[in-house]
């Protein structure tokens, strides 16, 4: 079983997790481009229960998805780095940050999302093999 650890960018608000995810997505919406900064966001969904509690102080964003559903998202109150969320689509899972775990040999996305709001130029990146999923 692989053990991992993600944290903000100053290292105060860490969360460990243990296993595979259960899958690992790559969001083209809105909302994702604006909290990461990024043209999209890259995030690992791991079950609840693959997922220790996490240390350090978290502060709570609320928003309401594309779709509606509520997605409360964790992140430092310090440096402002958001780690991890939960979204009311599928409260069983909890998910992390890509960049939070800092390790370049993380798996690839396999599921694209919200692909209607893609920059262009980002085509190449998901290759032949991502599955569409908006």
């Amino acid at each position: 079983m692989t053990d991992r650890e993600a944290a903000c960018s100053c290292g105060q608000l860490r969360l460990g997790c243990r296993g595979e995810p259960v899958l690992i997505s790559m969001c083209h919406c809105l909302e994702c481009q604006r909290r990461t900064g990024s043209v999209f966001g890259v995030q690992a969904w791991f079950a609840s229960a693959q997922v220790d509690p996490a240390r350090g102080l978290a502060k709570q964003f609320v928003r309401q998805a594309d779709s509606g559903r509520r997605v409360i998202f964790s992140f430092c109150p310090e440096c402002g780095g958001t780690v991890f969320w939960t979204a009311a689509l599928r409260p069983d899972l909890i998910a992390i940050a890509v960049g939070a775990f800092a390790d370049p040999n993380f798996g690839k996305p396999g599921h694209s999302l919200w692909e209607s709001r893609k920059h262009p130029w980002t085509g190449s990146i998901g290759g032949p093999d991502m599955k569409r999923l908006a």
